[in-house]
């Protein structure tokens, strides 16, 4: 596949300048109106029939050709992070506290760089969805997209995503078959006592001993109620409570962050969590209130699909390049809901391992996508369409 490679090698520097011009411009979760309008824009000027709003500012480009029956979806997620960009690079956000700490620029113009290559020199027969999806961090976009009718106006027999991964050799594909990322659910719980003066604790009911009981009696949840082989967190990420070393506060909120890589594991934590909260409470006379929220669902990669992906990668970069089952990540990812719907599979390209600036981890300042991704990524991507649409 070196001459696909050397093809889109050569269209690289016209989309790095897209690249760096999106990181320029970074915007949050539905708020992408300019990154949409030149995605639109360009689809548009390849041939492609665009249908924006999906999702707010989400958008899929379709391009039928042939008599094929086939319809693939491709994925690319386009939103930023309110982070402070620390890179100093020329190409660094011109935004006040925001940043694209994730990739999701390069992601978009890596499926952009396919897109036009397809368009012009593509050799398929059948259906191209190209999903450019909002507020993956964290928004739930691609529920949006889904709740507009994104599989009802646009059927897919099998949808694919990419995303870079610092740590990993720049260009190196990293597939798995089965629950690859985790499910991450959300919980603030308030314990309500009665407030005093910290010299007469008896007169109080105080929420902070039990706030710290329960911090401690949540982490057996995972060693004592989860099998070990079964990956488990339970975080709490913040505590308040209280003002002045001499009062017992009248309440303390803590803040969870829970994830598993297993349906039965994440209801199994939720109920766990529950109970002990309740039970700890009562055990030290303060009212508790626990206010779930779902978050995204674990991600699953089918087994053909995955296969499938397997093969596109091996012919394209060679066994060398290529993980065929790789580690399961902790992190969330909300292209799960659309493999929910649909069949498919998620894998990961390296962004640079070592001393390299792609190593540095995501949603971290002095993170940069690494533009020598964008030729591979694109590159596989038609060639997966060319592969999957005869």
């Amino acid at each position: 596949m070196n001459t696909l490679l050397d093809a889109l090698k050569a269209q690289a520097d016209e989309f790095v300048q897209l690249r760096r011009d999106i990181h320029r411009h970074p915007e949050l979760a539905f708020d992408e109106h300019r990154t949409s309008a030149l995605v639109a824009d360009k689809l548009q000027g390849w041939g492609y029939a665009v249908e924006r709003g999906l999702g707010g500012t989400g958008l899929v480009g379709q391009l039928v050709r042939g008599n094929g029956q086939s319809r693939l979806g491709l994925r690319a997620d386009m939103d930023a992070l309110p982070i402070i960009e620390a890179t100093g690079l020329p190409h660094a956000s011109c935004h006040a506290g925001m940043m694209h700490a994730c990739g999701h620029d390069g992601h978009t113009a890596m499926l952009l760089a396919a897109a036009r290559h397809l368009a012009q020199q593509g050799n398929f027969s059948g259906t191209l969805n190209l999903i450019f999806q909002p507020a993956e961090e964290g928004g739930g976009g691609a529920l949006r997209m889904m709740d507009d009718g994104l599989f009802d106006k646009y059927p897919c027999d099998a949808v694919f995503a990419m995303h870079n991964m610092p740590g990993v050799p720049q260009g190196r594909l990293v597939l798995r078959e089965g629950a690859a990322m985790a499910s991450s659910d959300y919980a603030t719980i308030t314990l309500t006592g009665v407030g005093g003066h910290g010299a007469m604790p008896h007169r109080a009911t105080d929420p902070v001993v039990a706030a710290a009981s329960i911090v401690m009696a949540l982490q057996t949840i995972v060693s004592r109620n989860i099998d070990p082989l079964q990956m488990a967190v339970v975080t709490v990420g913040a505590l308040h409570a209280g003002q002045a070393n001499n009062v017992i506060p009248q309440a303390a909120t803590l803040e969870l962050s829970v994830r598993a890589l297993d349906r039965e594991v994440r209801a199994r934590l939720q109920q766990r969590i529950k109970a002990l909260v309740a039970a700890q409470a009562e055990s030290f006379e303060v009212r508790a209130e626990i206010d779930w929220r779902p978050g995204y669902a674990v991600l699953v990669n089918t087994p053909d699909e995955t296969a499938f992906a397997r093969k596109v990668a091996l012919e394209l970069v060679g066994a060398e390049r290529v993980t065929l089952q790789g580690p399961a990540l902790s992190g969330s990812e909300d292209f799960s809901f659309m493999l929910e719907r649909v069949p498919g599979s998620y894998l990961l390209i390296g962004n640079g391992d070592g001393d390299s600036a792609g190593a540095c981890m995501v949603h971290n300042p002095g993170y940069d996508f690494n533009d020598a991704n964008l030729p591979v990524g694109a590159a596989y991507w038609v060639l997966l369409a060319q592969r999957f649409l005869v």
